[in-house]
């Protein structure tokens, strides 16, 4: 252990916020910090393979020179000498930065991306990348550089993804905050698996440059996808994304104080998606528990709150937004996908509306700006919605975290719920909502089934409410209603 500090044994757990006091009053020194979150990594990681890259060397420099400015008494940043890890979607300067992908495997970036850049000016020192599957393409994490990753809570099953290795290291332990990115749950899914909190921005409210994919290099980045903060308490979220935001985000103050006066609507159930029975009665549990505390609770009614209306749209834009990233011969795939689109539901037992992915991926521009209109009518039409409610509860993911289950193609995937086999592209349909119409998300743990798995409830706000789902989240942990419970063995 490095000098420094008198709570040599629960520093792995505190919060970014609680080390940045520690470090900013001087009774602790992020050397200390470093050096211990370092040496657990070494000591744990193996178990569940979160970190893929280290990062000691400038980890630790970094740290002494942290250390040398608070005795300068020099201004500090909102995270000063605070370890952070980074999703291995995001370049880091001098770190290999390879997305999961064989061909990306030595790729080292010269300049940090967006997201990393504002956390490192608020004093962050960056310890390590966390994995995810190739191209973040995948709700398990899982590629052939460095292999799988797993649940903390429970190894034989995943942490989820496409920042499986975000939220594992969280729940194990390894860093206070983490950067992730999501574009089809992938900081929702994993958080709900982990036991993490996650957040989901509203549209453009973060900087996607530096994140691949796109290729490195590229302005443009993929459609509908964000960058935002995965942390084990609400108020490390609402610290993450403030400053991963930077000086340019504009944050709406939450209208709500207090848990009693929230008026709350709630969308559990959709036949186009059944969840498990244990996540129905968590959730039955939590909105008794908020009528308990004088929060205003009633079933939720909107004309888009259908999943059989957001996911033939949700899809379609998903697949023609990634459709730059397939090869010839993928692209060949998807056209004859896309010409027996109609049967793939019964021949697959895919997802409804999942057979627009493929249309999306090949159709031409003129349809695609069909479909972006359609977006634009919804997003509209969703405002009417918190005319009513503050936020609006839904579940993440129809179950929770899965056995490890690799087959390619994944539509040889299953999901059981409730002993009834699902098609595995179920888990995109509830985070559909939020991620089609730009709204902020968070993944909240509440729970824990007989088994010991987490859970989580999605909290969804109006357009740039993203203060609001967060408080939210915050009252929650508050009234000992939801938070983080470290997994056994960590």
């Amino acid at each position: 252990m490095v000098a420094g500090s008198n709570d040599e044994t629960d520093v792995f757990y505190l919060s970014a916020s609680q080390l940045a006091q520690r470090i900013q009053a001087g009774s602790s020194t992020s050397e200390y910090v470093v050096g211990a979150l370092l040496e657990r990594i070494r000591a744990y990681n193996g178990a569940i393979n979160a970190v893929v890259t280290l990062a000691e060397d400038s980890a630790l420099r970094e740290a002494r020179a942290a250390d040398e400015a608070v005795r300068r008494g020099e201004p500090l940043g909102p995270l000063h000498g605070v370890p952070i890890t980074v999703k291995d979607t995001f370049e880091v300067a001098g770190l290999r930065c390879t997305a999961g992908a064989t061909e990306m495997s030595h790729h080292i970036p010269e300049r940090h991306a967006d997201c990393v850049q504002r956390m490192t000016d608020g004093g962050a020192i960056v310890i390590g990348k966390t994995n995810v599957p190739a191209y973040a393409g995948d709700l398990q994490t899982n590629n052939k550089i460095f292999g799988c990753t797993r649940n903390p809570h429970d190894i034989s099953r995943t942490s989820g993804g496409s920042s499986g290795g975000s939220a594992a290291a969280l729940a194990a332990g390894f860093a206070p905050l983490e950067i992730g990115s999501d574009l089809g749950g992938s900081n929702l899914t994993p958080s709900h698996f982990c036991g993490v909190f996650g957040h989901r921005p509203s549209t453009g409210l973060t900087s996607m440059r530096g994140h691949i994919p796109p290729a490195p290099g590229h302005l443009v980045t993929v459609d509908m996808e964000e960058a935002g903060p995965l942390a084990r308490t609400a108020d490390d979220l609402e610290l993450g994304l403030r400053v991963m935001g930077g000086s340019d985000a504009r944050f709406i103050v939450p209208q709500v104080e207090k848990l009693a006066d929230f008026r709350v609507g709630c969308w559990f159930v959709d036949s186009s998606c059944p969840i498990d029975s244990e996540l129905s009665q968590g959730y039955s549990a939590l909105c008794k528990s908020l009528v308990e505390r004088g929060a205003r609770v009633s079933e939720a009614r909107h004309e888009l709150l259908q999943l059989n209306k957001i996911l033939p749209v949700y899809f379609n834009l998903l697949g023609s937004g990634l459709t730059h990233m397939l090869s010839p011969i993928e692209r060949a795939e998807m056209q004859l996908l896309s010409w027996v689109g109609p049967m793939l539901p019964k021949l697959l037992g895919l997802t409804r509306g999942a057979q627009e992915y493929p249309k999306g991926a090949v159709q031409s521009h003129r349809a695609w700006g069909l479909w972006n209109e359609e977006r634009e009518r919804m997003r509209r039409q969703i405002a009417s919605l918190f005319d009513d409610h503050d936020v609006l509860l839904t579940p993440v993911n129809p179950v929770v975290a899965i056995k490890h289950d690799h087959r390619e193609p994944n539509f040889l995937r299953k999901l059981f719920v409730n002993g009834e086999r699902r098609s595995y592209v179920d888990q995109f349909c509830w985070i559909a909502l939020p991620t089609l119409l730009g709204l902020p998300a968070t993944s909240v743990p509440i729970g824990k089934t007989e088994c010991g798995l987490p859970f989580g409830v999605l909290v969804v706000g109006a357009p740039g409410q993203d203060l609001t789902t967060i408080h939210f989240a915050r009252r929650l942990e508050q009234a000992g209603i939801a938070g983080f419970q470290r997994p056994h063995g960590f």
